[in-house]
């Protein structure tokens, strides 16, 4: 029953904040994952119309292959008006990497090269908006949004509305057994797919999405690395360390607020 309660409260919430918005329906990534099937799944049962965005960057085939059946999937079990674009960004990519100067520090070439091909489906994913008056719906989960950090800043954390930002990993999983999502992406090791590769999102967290929903609670209880021994320290120090560093993206954006007194 909390499932279901779940999903028709983000439902409802939908269906509030694009009627107050005054927008006219939802855009949204189809990566071939867990969260942005969920996500495109929600927005799908609120009536409102839904345009499902594939953005290949040098994209693994597996990953696309995902993408494809899910939106097929949503088309043939929902009467919302869907429909889906592919925009090829791996020219546009490819053309953007030629014209950057050269660098030799390669680990962090790869990194801001990474985090480059999300603000370039940001990007399209706001102008795709802009044409149709359509917000933006982020598939961020808890974990990945305030507690680790692990999204681009102005990637795809550059979003109108998030969804299910307020859901551990965990439950993003239990409702997608609820909704019946398909069983291959259920099973589908979670990847950011920002690399060309096949890396994992644990294989860059190192850790599991269990392990950081069990150290963020740890730490939300106030407790300490001093407090666990082997494997739970080393998750809760992982996590910790990510949750530090990271600050930078869950914070409001500072502000210099200028004092009265200069002001006079």
């Amino acid at each position: 029953m909390k499932t279901e309660k779940f999903v028709q409260y983000i439902v409802s919430w939908l269906k509030d904040y694009i009627e107050t918005s005054h927008q006219k329906g939802f855009v949204i990534g189809i990566s071939g994952g867990i969260d942005s099937a969920v996500t495109s799944t929600l927005c799908a049962m609120t009536g409102y119309p839904l345009l499902n965005l594939e953005m290949p960057i040098h994209q693994e085939k597996n990953q696309a292959t995902r993408a494809k059946k899910h939106i097929e999937w949503l088309k043939n079990n929902y009467s919302t008006p869907i429909d889906s674009i592919e925009v090829e960004l791996t020219s546009t990519f490819d053309s953007l990497v030629n014209a950057l100067p050269k660098n030799d520090n390669t680990d962090k070439v790869n990194l801001a090269l990474a985090n480059t091909r999300s603000r370039l489906r940001m990007t399209t994913l706001y102008y795709f908006a802009g044409i149709h008056n359509y917000l933006v719906a982020g598939t961020g989960n808890k974990v990945e949004d305030f507690g680790v950090g692990f999204y681009t800043k102005y990637g795809d954390g550059g979003v109108d509305l998030s969804p299910i930002a307020d859901l551990m990993k965990s439950e993003v999983y239990e409702i997608a057994r609820y909704l019946g999502i398909n069983t291959e992406i259920q099973k589908a090791k979670p990847t950011d797919g920002l690399f060309g590769d096949d890396r994992s999102d644990e294989d860059q967290l190192g850790a599991s999405y269990d392990e950081l929903e069990w150290a963020m609670r740890m730490k939300e209880d106030g407790k300490n690395a001093n407090e666990f021994t082997g494997r739970e320290k080393e998750v809760f120090e992982i996590y910790s360390r990510l949750n530090r560093i990271n600050q930078h993206k869950m914070v409001p954006i500072p502000v210099c607020e200028i004092p009265k007194e200069l002001m006079e």
